[in-house]
């Protein structure tokens, strides 16, 4: 994650995102979110031929950060411009805007979120006609045709329409009426939660979600003011105000949410964090409890940098696991490809095609309430059910990147009797001790990357010490 408050814009494949304020083209400011938007309006005709009505529709939602109304109104406004009918989905949760394409009937969709990044920052995340990321080919195309500029507008009589539609409630009709929800024992169980929706959109979904689920929800920073309460990245070393208040209200378990709704944290029931990590793990071992006994192939998905449990839940029930690059297009890329019941990724991202292929952090306190009932276990036995592994997170910087691709291939040639898989960077499975490291290059910075798994902490910081010292070496 970038804190830092220098100007920064960072474009990718899968969008635009910067900080508020600065100069065009150091920063998202007016006239980069006015270009960008044109360029994806003139590259939709290249994704999809004919519109599903009489004129290319796109749907606009966003979370609510400060910035959301200025940047709201010049992408609509552009939209418009470029002869684009416009659907105003207001403030919505990312997996409620990716869903608002396909209820609105939509050829496409932009997201204003910068999801954990801070305050200062915003981000156009750009949808295709399913309401899913664009691909690496589909993401350049717009970074190309923005670079070069070349796009015209509509004229007076061409120009798109407004108009303003609320998702939320279809979104949520759409997640309970999922069959393996089981919204009668959620409600029997009487579950008692605190969100922590950051102040921004979950302030508005969650509580509306459990209270159709009969849970007593206690909310925390569930104003969606977009002045963020704290970092909002839900690690554990931000959640310390929830993990108190679920202790204080003896409640069943903390619910945290980052400001656009799609990564998901919890607490257990004695404040002690759940892990990030273990968010998919437990989804993915009651959806695949479920497949098996109903004699159903199970195939689960997760990125290289993600825990290992997933991979041992999926083989305990005869299922078969698979590893994508980081990113979520990729994960659901794979996922498409293997028909996967379960993906996602290590940050809190559950993403359940049965629904739509996007990370949404409704659908998974629905399922993990919905196994947590079943269980009638509390959230911390219920975490004493899974593999136990610890992840270790390092980088080395580099003054010259240049070095990185040498010491990652150096690295292969030394771990050569190991399990390697370099469609990331470069991982290296260590099967007999059931532990692994992955290293790649950061997008933005001259600095690699690694993350390291083991049973314990300890055994994850050796690991990861170990293969530092090897690329340290390389570097001498």
């Amino acid at each position: 994650m970038i804190i830092e408050n220098s100007m920064t814009l960072i474009k990718s494949i899968s969008g635009i995102r910067g900080t508020i304020g600065g100069k065009p083209g150091d920063a998202l400011t007016p006239v980069d979110i006015v270009k960008f938007t044109a360029a994806y309006a003139a590259t939709l005709p290249q994704r999809k031929p004919s519109p599903n009505g009489t004129r290319y529709k796109v749907v606009v939602g966003k979370d609510a950060r400060l910035s959301g109304e200025m940047v709201e109104q010049l992408v609509v406004g552009t939209l418009v411009g470029c002869g684009i009918d416009v659907v105003k989905c207001g403030f919505a949760s990312t997996p409620t805007t990716e869903m608002a394409v396909l209820f609105a009937g939509a050829d496409g969709g932009i997201i204003l979120t910068a999801s954990h990044n801070p305050r200062q920052w915003n981000a156009l995340k750009l949808l295709n006609d399913k309401g899913e990321f664009l691909t690496a080919a589909e993401g350049q195309a717009v970074l190309d045709l923005a670079a070069a500029e070349d796009f015209s507008f509509a004229e007076v009589d061409a120009l798109g329409t407004i108009e303003e539609e609320d998702f939320t409630d279809k979104h949520l009709d759409a997640v309970l009426a999922l069959p393996a929800v089981d919204v009668e024992a959620v409600k029997a169980a009487h579950f008692t939660v605190v969100v922590d929706a950051i102040n921004s959109v979950g302030g508005i979904i969650m509580p509306r979600l459990l209270k159709r689920l009969g849970v007593k929800c206690i909310g925390l920073n569930c104003n969606p003011t977009g002045d963020f309460a704290h970092n909002p990245e839900p690690l554990p070393a931000n959640l310390a105000d929830l993990s108190r208040t679920v202790v204080r209200e003896k409640a069943d378990l903390g619910i945290s949410v980052d400001p656009d709704v799609d990564r998901l944290a919890f607490i257990c029931e004695d404040g002690e964090p759940f892990v990030e990590e273990y968010t998919l793990v437990s989804v993915a071992d009651y959806l695949c409890e479920i497949a098996e006994k109903e004699g159903k192939p199970i195939a689960t998905v997760s990125n290289l940098s993600s825990t290992r449990a997933l991979r041992d839940v999926t083989e305990a029930h005869g299922g078969k696991y698979y590893a994508s690059a980081v990113g979520e297009v990729n994960v659901t890329t794979l996922m498409h490809q293997v028909g996967a019941l379960i993906g996602g990724e290590g940050n809190g991202g559950v993403i359940y095609p049965a629904i739509h292929a996007g990370r949404d952090a409704m659908v998974g306190v629905a399922l993990f309430l919905s196994n947590l009932a079943h269980k009638k276990l509390t959230v911390s036995a219920l975490k004493k059910t899974y593999p136990q592994y610890s992840i270790a997170k390092n980088k080395i910087q580099l003054s010259d990147p240049a070095l990185i691709d040498s010491i990652l291939s150096a690295l292969k040639k030394i771990y050569a009797d190991e399990r390697i898989n370099d469609i990331d960077g470069v991982k290296i499975d260590f099967e007999a001790r059931k532990q692994w490291v992955h290293l790649r290059k950061s997008n933005t910075e001259p600095i690699i990357r690694i993350y390291a798994e083991a049973a314990t902490m300890p055994e994850a910081e050796a690991l990861a010490s170990e293969v530092i010292a090897v690329a340290n070496n390389i570097i001498g």
